[in-house]
């Protein structure tokens, strides 16, 4: 049976019965691993799938659906949106969460997000407790679930204190709306002052950081990872594949029309992005991942997943076949002293 070929709605007596209904018997078979996020109870797959501007976005809910039963399949069950993802904000959970109701959903993991601007006014951005709050009452109604596994602060906010956020998390795990809290985007300095701030009033701990993480971008490694380790909290890093920069979907130089790039940036932006010097980095790289066996995109993902630090890697997808190939990362994720050091002369190079 395909993926189309599946029924919309699985009947709430099958799933209560705890019957497999259409999904792959055998997605717990080994293929994915999964990781203990810090010192927590949690275990994410090394690969989790998000919404950002895809789902809901540039893409029709038919590939939603596809994209995140193939990933169930293949034992991703992690599924990670925001409340202003989508196109209007807020679409990529109304898409998804119709998707997630046919979905075994306590073998899952779904988290959401607050603090960019949802509506008008001054309480539709940020991180006041006012905004928290009701950002994670509307995005549940959205999403048609009773809570978030993990919700996230999703930036800094440099004028709410970092006292109220958190008592706002803290407030939504006690009203079991929320398991878990998370912060996104924190850099090091104030990712510390906030387990701090988290011990000193006795809030549930911060379980999660979502940073930027991948071989263009490795600003974390000095200023983030020694933090969180030290605080026993778990990583996920968003945009390990740079936005695509880390695909063979510009390793011409050219821009594929049906790419996000051409769909969504529009060539400008994309150039800025594609310079000359950031096309050959990407290239030498893509030679180091051919002598490995590997695709560009799967040996960025096994070279972020071989850091003990890292809880999972937390891709995007506008097509299956992307789950599928980078899903295969996890066949090798060792690397020998010379590649790392061969990685590192591109990567930590001006480009």
């Amino acid at each position: 049976m395909t993926t189309t070929d599946r029924p919309l709605q699985l009947a709430a007596t099958e799933i209560a019965a705890g019957m497999e209904g259409p999904f792959d018997k055998n997605r717990y078979d080994g293929r994915m691993q999964y990781r203990r996020c810090g010192r927590s109870g949690l275990l994410l797959p090394a690969i989790s799938l998000g919404g950002w501007e895809t789902f809901g976005g540039y893409r029709g809910p038919e590939l939603a659906r596809a994209a995140l039963f193939r990933a169930f399949d293949l034992g991703i069950t992690h599924f990670d949106f925001a409340n202003n993802y989508g196109q209007p904000p807020g679409n990529s959970e109304l898409v998804c969460g119709e998707v997630i109701r046919n979905l075994p959903r306590d073998e899952l993991v779904i988290s959401s997000k607050a603090g960019y601007r949802m509506w008008p006014g001054p309480y539709g951005e940020w991180l006041s407790k006012k905004y928290i709050i009701a950002s994670c009452d509307q995005s549940l109604r959205r999403m048609g679930l009773e809570y978030f596994d993990i919700f996230y602060l999703h930036r800094p906010d440099p004028e709410t204190p970092l006292e109220e956020s958190l008592d706002a998390i803290d407030l939504l795990i006690r009203q079991g709306k929320v398991l878990y809290g998370g912060v996104s985007s924190f850099s090091g300095a104030h990712f510390a002052d906030a387990v701090r701030i988290a011990e000193r009033h006795g809030y549930h701990p911060i379980t999660i950081h979502q940073p930027a993480y991948n071989l263009l971008n490795r600003t974390i490694e000095w200023d983030l990872l020694p933090q969180t380790e030290r605080a026993g909290t778990g990583v996920i890093a968003f945009v390990p594949l740079a936005s695509g920069l880390l695909t063979d979907k510009y390793l011409s130089g050219e821009i594929p029309p049906d790419s996000r790039a051409a769909l969504l940036w529009g060539e400008e932006q994309t150039r800025r992005r594609l310079t000359p010097e950031r096309l050959e980095q990407v290239r030498r790289l893509n030679a180091i991942a051919r002598e490995r066996g590997q695709t560009l995109a799967q040996m960025a993902l096994a070279w972020i997943l071989r850091l003990p630090t890292v809880t999972s890697a937390l891709i995007g997808a506008s097509k299956v076949e992307q789950i599928e190939e980078n899903v295969k990362a996890l066949e090798k994720l060792s690397f020998s002293p010379e590649e790392l050091a061969a990685i590192d002369a591109i990567t930590l190079a001006r480009p």
